[in-house]
This record gives structure tokens, C-alpha cells and sequence, in this order.
């Protein structure tokens, strides 16, 4: 398997590539508008087709470069069931397998930080955990129908509960760490360490944070598949 974590320096966003190193097929998640050229160049360099690309929720701190990247090698987009993105290619539904090649792909469903948010298993060793887990951390829950406490319950019950072996790599970073293991955020997450679900509800409800600051052009940009509307 090849497997590239690539960074957006302006919105500390994580893309990842994942391809068979064998067929040579190949899927981007998260991928941002800024950074397509670079993808699709990184893809051309390693001979791979790109498949599909993923996302794991409405983001609202970039936007997508899925729609580019559609037009430039017709690749599918597919997003966790019931985004309200009604020009995708497909959805992907709680524990349903994509496959890229010999490789599987798991969705597992982790709402909380928005309303539609998945995680992916790659080959039960590699996950990808979105907004919903950071490395020491986790998305907000404030806005886009975010619940804290299903959050928690997401959070402890399905991720949490994977081998402690297993990867964490998160959808951004903002203090210059890449990766993380289960085991080490179920022991080291301040969100979530020693908390119950109450205090976690209170912890969330009083961050008091400001709003991303391309929130209201991203979100609608996203749920257009990285299409900007143009205003006169």
C-alpha cells in the first residue's frame, strides 16, 4: 500500500493518498481547492488513477478540490450518507468496505462534530479520523449540527475501542504533529481523558472559539462539490 500524508499550510488541513501499489488505483480524502495541481502532479509522477475521492464531512475551514479533480481525471466523489451534497457521485454508509484495488477501505460513522462525518479504516491499520479525533484533541461542535455528547459516544465506543496499535492521522494539525495511535489518545486526549460524557458536553459547550474564517463561503462552496459561487 502507498500511503502520503500532504499538508494545506494555510488551513493546517491533512489530505491523504492511499493507492495499490499493484493495480495502481489510487483516492484522495480531504483533498483541498488550493492544493489540486499539486495532487494531480504527485498522481501523474507515481503513475496512479485516481479512483475516487473522500471526503469524511462538509468541511468549513476549506474547500474541496474534489470538483476539480472530478473534471481533471473522472474520478467519483463519494460522501458519508446524508451530507446534504446532492452532486456527488456516491455515498457511503456506517461500516460499509470501499475498495481501491486489494486494498479496504471501512466508513465508520462519527458524528458529532457535524452532522455527517465519517472516519476511514485503511486495511484495519491506518485511520483516518476527519474533525471527529485529533492528536490531542477534537473537532468543535458549535455549529453545522454538531453534538457534543454523540461526539463522546462516537469517539469512546468506536474508536477508542479499535486495537491500541492502530494509526490516528487527523484531518488537521496545528502544532506540527503527524500522526498518533489509538492508544496514545485514549491515555493522552485532554478532550477525553478522565472525562464523563457530562463534563466532556460542558467542556465543549464553553470553548467559546471564532468561527473559521472561510466558514461562509466553504460550507456552501462544499455542499456544491468545490463549486464557488460567483457573486456580482
Amino acid at each position: 500500500m502507498l500511503f502520503r500524508q500532504l499538508f494545506d499550510q494555510e488551513t493546517s488541513t491533512y489530505t491523504y493518498l492511499i493507492a495499490d501499489t499493484v493495480t495502481q488505483d489510487a483516492a484522495l480524502v480531504d483533498p483541498v481547492l488550493e492544493q489540486v495541481e499539486r495532487d494531480n502532479r504527485l498522481l501523474h509522477e507515481l503513475n496512479l488513477t485516481l479512483n475516487f475521492c473522500l471526503e469524511t464531512h462538509v468541511h468549513a475551514d476549506h474547500i474541496t478540490g474534489t470538483g476539480q479533480l472530478r473534471e481533471l481525471t473522472h474520478c467519483k466523489g463519494i460522501v458519508p450518507l446524508n451530507a446534504q451534497i446532492t452532486c456527488a457521485n456516491q455515498t457511503v454508509s456506517h461500516n460499509q468496505v470501499l475498495s481501491l484495488g486489494n486494498i479496504n477501505i471501512r466508513a465508520i460513522e462519527t458524528n458529532g462534530h457535524t452532522d455527517s462525518h465519517m472516519s476511514y479504516l485503511i486495511n484495519g491499520t491506518h485511520l483516518l479520523t476527519g474533525d471527529a479525533l485529533f492528536i490531542r484533541g477534537c473537532g468543535r461542535t458549535d455549529f453545522q449540527q454538531g453534538n457534543a455528547g454523540i461526539l463522546y459516544d462516537r469517539v469512546t465506543q468506536r474508536l477508542f475501542t479499535l486495537p491500541d496499535e492502530t494509526l490516528v492521522y487527523p484531518g488537521h494539525d496545528y502544532r506540527g504533529h503527524t500522526v498518533s495511535t489509538i492508544g496514545e489518545e485514549k491515555c493522552l486526549n485532554p478532550r477525553f481523558t478522565g472525562r464523563t460524557r457530562d463534563q466532556f458536553i460542558t467542556l465543549m459547550g464553553n470553548l467559546n472559539l471564532p468561527n473559521p474564517k472561510k466558514m461562509m463561503e466553504a460550507v456552501p462552496a462544499n455542499e456544491g462539490c468545490g463549486q464557488v459561487a460567483l457573486t456580482s
